[in-house]
């Protein structure tokens, strides 16, 4: 599924990942819209405390509400499209290490599409 609104896109790994954002509590959830919005118009870096590159082309989007901290990780894609990889409540101050190996996962399939698409 694809959101398109002003300068950039957002996609969704998947129909079920995006169901599981949508389930987020509603403090945790009104942050990703907040946040989702101005990468719309301002691209996918909106820096700290919002944003923060975790490390070859892997972002986390890092939402705080009341109800608890979430994040949800994603990448860019030419075209200015940004792609919502994988989402996780977090339950540690530290980034599970199983969390983290999901989205690089994802991250490599979206990008070796990217690539043999372009070719």
């Amino acid at each position: 599924m694809r959101y398109s609104k002003f300068d950039w896109d957002i996609q969704y790994h998947s129909d079920k990942l995006q169901a599981e954002i949508l389930a987020l509590s509603p403090g945790l959830l009104a942050r990703y819209f907040h946040c989702t919005d101005r990468m719309l118009k301002f691209g996918p870096d909106l820096g700290m405390p919002h944003t923060r590159a975790m490390h070859g082309g892997l972002f986390e989007l890092r939402l705080k509400s009341r109800e608890g901290i979430g994040r949800v990780f994603y990448c860019t894609q030419i075209g200015q499209k940004i792609v919502m990889l994988h989402q996780f409540v977090k339950k540690t101050d530290k980034t599970p290490t199983k969390e983290l190996a999901v989205a690089r996962k994802r991250m490599k399939e979206w990008k070796d599409a990217d690539t043999s698409t372009a070719a």
